[in-house]
């Protein structure tokens, strides 16, 4: 039945569509009135799709489609200075057909940065780092209060984005457990379905870590607090993998420690974390050359890192990848990737381009590009 790589820009959402062979793509789009489009989810089994995103102008808004995205409607979560123009101006109102609402948020945030569907829920995170719950399939949300008044939220740390949370995992099947990533606050974990949050940053060889000066690395006995994406492995245990402002690194007691899996990477610094989807050891990053350094592929040439030992070893994988001259970022949740028996990954750059793996991430080629800024790519098996 083919593939539907779903993918948020910054001028709204596109859908690929492909042949059985993963070889032939359609592109259509863009949907969702030109929303910037951070981050998507889908049901399996009622087919629905959902696109959260908005910003200071339109607020913050999850879209829905029942129909393959097809057609789309909005339900609206707080104002933004579109509502508070027209609200002052019946002209302006009337051009964009705006009509005056009670919005369930009020202006508590301005953006919807990670969406997650699972155990018949649709879980939302926003920049200001709310965490919403809905348990009509994105009709209405209820705010999650164990995460989003965290006894500790008066010391987080916004990073360079704002303080957003911007990664959800769920166990497969225990809806009890629930783990976050709040940049730059850390890992928190939920045993009791959201009603508490523990924060887990724990390192598991804090003596081993040595000492650095940059102010997203590890220190106190903790991994940075800069999280940048998390993926918990497939089988038994909790094993969790995140890339980190400053490090690759790998829990297998569900956060309650970290090991440092960086060596053999070429930086520090990167956003996306993939792990395959039955074989918990295969983990695949892009790895930048730092904050600081332009946030681009070291020495400008394109590389998907991958381990088959649960990241004891590295090797790039460059076939199909530009060489010479590239200075693309890719994003923290623009890498995705299916469940097929060879499973295929599908990552997006900032300047528009997508990628596409076949044959798990040996070989690699371009399926789309000349799109707006990519922010997020996810895979629809419906």
């Amino acid at each position: 039945m083919g593939i539907q790589v779903l993918v948020g820009t910054t001028k709204g959402l596109f859908l690929l569509s492909s042949d059985d062979a993963r070889r032939s793509w359609k592109l259509d789009g863009p949907h969702c009135d030109l929303w910037s489009i951070n981050h998507m989810a889908s049901d399996p089994m009622s087919g629905t799709l959902w696109a959260g995103g908005g910003g200071e102008w339109y607020g913050a808004g999850i879209w829905r489609s029942n129909d393959g995205g097809e057609t789309w409607s909005l339900t609206k979560l707080t104002k933004g200075g579109m509502d508070e123009w027209a609200a002052n101006d019946p002209d302006f109102a009337n051009m964009i057909g705006w009509t005056a609402q009670e919005l369930p948020f009020g202006d508590a945030f301005d953006q919807v940065w990670s969406m997650h569907f699972a155990h018949g829920a649709l879980y939302a995170g926003t920049k200001q780092a709310n965490f919403l719950k809905s348990t009509d399939l994105g009709q209405s949300f209820e705010q999650v209060d164990g995460m989003t008044n965290h006894p500790t939220r008066e010391h987080w740390n916004p990073g360079a984005a704002g303080l957003v949370l911007h990664t959800i995992v769920t166990h497969p099947t225990d809806p009890q457990k629930i783990w976050t990533g709040v940049s730059a606050a850390g890992v928190f974990a939920s045993e009791d379905g959201g009603k508490t949050f523990e924060r887990r940053n724990r390192l598991a060889n804090a003596e081993a870590c040595g000492h650095h000066d940059h102010p997203a690395a590890p220190r106190d006995g903790e991994t940075g607090h800069c999280v940048h994406n998390m993926m918990r492995a497939p089988g038994e245990g909790d094993v969790l993998y995140q890339q980190n402002h400053h490090g690759v690194w790998r829990s297998v007691d569900g956060g309650r420690s970290w090991e440092d899996l960086t060596e053999g990477l070429p930086s520090t610094f990167g956003f996306p974390i993939r792990v395959h989807p039955t074989d918990p050891d295969t983990i695949w990053t892009i790895p930048l050359n730092g904050d600081m350094a332009g946030r681009f592929p070291p020495d400008a040439s394109a590389a998907v890192w991958k381990s088959t030992d649960a990241g004891k070893s590295w090797v790039a994988k460059r076939e199909g990848l530009p060489q010479d001259t590239c200075f693309f970022t890719v994003l923290r949740q623009a890498m995705s990737g299916d469940t097929e028996d060879q499973a295929g990954l599908y990552f997006g750059t900032n300047t528009g381009s997508i990628f596409a793996s076949i044959d798990e991430g040996e070989s690699w080629r371009e399926i789309a590009s000349h799109l707006p800024t990519i922010l997020s790519v996810e895979v629809a098996e419906l």
